[in-house]
């Protein structure tokens, strides 16, 4: 929760500008009141964003805080909101300041096991939240592992506690040795591959494995569930590999790299540094875990780094469907579409949520515009056009499935063994599997294809002279211009792309462990191929709004819609009407920042407010007036 507004005061510095953002820290040049200019950088987790005020806008307080005193203060007029950006821990995404005004950046995120959603997965991750444990969480974790206690005492045959593992579960354990089995599990399951996770999956994998923890079914210690939470708290991020794991019986090589970590050894990212887990945990001032019985698995066995990979996917993804629904309204816009194709009426009709989410947003987008007041005589549109609410849409509704799918793992008892302390009860079975997640995000993986495929054709039918009754490729002097041309086929190569890794991951499986491990889900494969149709999605909804607001530029000085309008401004105070052909990628690249960073989006949603997503549509009923 955001704290309460304070009046800007004078102040002993003035910050100016941003230099540049990575690993959690934020540098900014501050000039004193003598003139002098400097750069100071300040811990993500002490930047706290106030409520927007009617005298001063936003209110943004930097700096390190002893009590409820801040050392440094910045006043933000409105119209400066989208200038400053600020990074998430680890050089992640960034976001405008407009964007964690309305997130109301979370300092602390409480885990129960049950309750924990995407957006404070994303606040850990990405802004630095603070990490605790609910009281009646380690009440239960407590009990849990006072069961398995028990159970080991009365010297019976637990999976993974005093047995092997895999296909060495048929042989027994003693209890002494049950705490070098859990280390040598760890040892042996790091075997992963490749280049470094990103620092904000690998944040959000330990977040969700204390959920897991604090879920009071998995018999660890509440010492072990303390040490991650202070290695989050604290910022020490485990370099994790990207490939290796199967996604079923957990993420076990990506977690065992955590696991490492935890008991001081491995490798790990503190303060922009990679450092041997040691020195990492040693300079944050966590104490590195020993290991007793089941808690090899306990940091192991589930699908974290996959779910946390596909959580992150959500949240970019609901962000670049707004986006894809305001490129598609300037596209409409441009083209003088007939605005008959999106009214209620129809839309009501047909009762999918997505669909009639964008075509709400479309006519508010796109209203009063004095381009599309210039009528035509069309009667319909290509379809691309005129369907873009029964294309789109679809994609929205998608992700309201998948959002679902990831909402539920995240909070799910993703381990093996589980004991339940209160029933008495123990049970080997199989909650690790990663089938759940890896089927949706593949679903995931085609509805955010369909986005580019359906703006490709949008910037199809805007450089078709032929299509769109104006210049050829948007731009005059043909022969000698090209214009925009090239341009479509940098986003025709993209949604190819998009295409051959659309193909689901979750379809295959390669039985493992002398086929004790007979079926597997392919998940982390699939969250993979996600993460790269997302950013070519966002370069080709660039590539179609850059060419929207050319296109805008042959309409004698009509203005566009309301929202339409606001985005065409704000992508012209990076790129300049092309009137002779010039270098383009710097032009794509620029939009595509303004799409990342969701500055485009913030600034339309500051004129009409929030875009509608399938979850915000309320359906009565084909026959109830509009």
């Amino acid at each position: 929760m955001s704290r309460p507004t304070r009046r800007a005061t004078p102040t002993k510095h003035t910050i100016t500008t941003h230099n540049h953002y990575t690993r959690g820290l934020l540098a900014v040049k501050v000039r004193s009141r003598r003139g002098a200019a400097r750069f100071r950088r300040f811990p993500l987790n002490r930047l706290v964003l106030g409520r927007r005020d009617a005298n001063c806008g936003v209110v943004a307080r930097c700096g390190f805080r002893t009590g409820r005193r801040f050392r440094y203060y910045q006043r933000f007029r409105p119209a400066m909101k989208n200038a400053l950006l600020v990074a998430s821990v680890g050089g992640a995404r960034p976001h405008s300041l407009a964007r964690l005004e309305r997130m109301q950046v979370m300092e602390q995120v409480a885990l129960d096991g049950n309750s924990l959603s995407i957006e404070q997965i994303v606040a850990v991750a990405r802004a630095g939240a603070r990490v605790s444990v609910a009281p009646q969480a380690r009440d239960k974790a407590q009990r849990s592992r006072d069961f398995l206690e028990r159970c080991v005492a009365d010297d019976l045959a637990i999976y993974g506690v005093t047995t092997g593992i895999g296909e060495f579960a048929r042989i027994r354990i003693s209890p002494e040795q049950s705490a070098e089995l859990s280390r040598r599990i760890i040892y042996s399951h790091s075997a992963g591959t490749g280049g470094p996770q990103p620092e904000d999956v690998a944040r959000a994998a330990m977040l969700l494995r204390a959920n897991v923890l604090a879920k009071g079914y998995s018999g660890v210690r509440l010492s072990l569930l303390d040490t991650v939470i202070d290695m989050i708290n604290k910022g020490v991020v485990p370099y994790i590999q990207e490939k290796g794991s199967l996604g079923v019986s957990g993420d076990l090589s990506p977690l065992s790299q955590f696991a490492e970590v935890a008991i001081g050894e491995g490798r790990a990212w503190y303060k922009g540094e990679l450092l041997p887990g040691g020195e990492a945990m040693k300079r944050a001032g966590v104490k590195p875990t020993d290991l007793t019985y089941k808690e090899g698995l306990g940091l192991i066995n589930g699908s974290q780094v996959m779910t946390a990979g596909a959580a992150l996917l959500v949240y970019d993804a609901e962000r670049i469907l707004k986006n894809a629904m305001i490129a598609a309204a300037m596209t409409a816009d441009a083209l003088r579409a007939v605005a008959k194709a999106f009214n209620p009426l129809v839309h009501r009709a047909r009762p999918h949520r997505g669909q009639n989410a964008v075509a709400a947003n479309l006519l508010r987008l796109f209203a009063d515009s004095e381009i599309m007041k210039n009528l035509t005589g069309k009667v319909q549109d290509g379809y691309s056009i005129r369907c873009t609410p029964q294309a789109l849409g679809p994609s929205l509704d998608t992700l309201e499935y998948v959002r679902g799918v990831v909402n539920d793992e995240a909070n799910a008892a993703a381990d093996n063994p589980l004991f339940f302390g209160d029933e008495g009860q123990y049970f080997a079975a199989g909650n690790f599997h990663g089938q759940a997640v890896g089927m949706v995000v593949d679903f995931l993986c085609i509805g955010m294809s369909e986005v580019a495929n359906l703006s490709e054709r949008h910037t199809n039918r805007l450089l078709n002279p032929t299509l769109s009754g104006l210049p050829d490729f948007l731009v005059e002097g043909k022969g000698l211009n090209s214009g925009l041309m090239v341009a479509q086929y940098t986003a025709a190569a993209l949604v190819s792309e998009n295409k051959v890794l659309s193909h689901p991951a979750s379809v295959d499986s390669i039985s493992v462990s002398a086929d004790q491990e007979d079926h597997v889900s392919m998940g982390p494969i699939a969250v993979r191929k996600c993460t790269e149709i997302l950013k070519n999605v966002r370069t080709v909804l660039a590539i179609e709004m850059m060419s929207a607001a050319q296109a805008f530029e042959f309409h004698d000085g009509r203005r566009p819609g309301k929202g339409t309008g606001v985005a065409y401004d704000l992508i012209r105070t990076k790129v300049p009407k092309l009137v002779d052909d010039r270098v383009l990628w710097p032009d794509i690249e620029a939009v595509r920042k303004l799409v990342e960073e969701c500055a485009i989006l913030d600034a339309v949603e500051a004129e009409l407010g929030p875009l509608m997503l399938a979850r915000d549509v309320d359906i009565p009923g084909p026959n109830v007036p509009v």
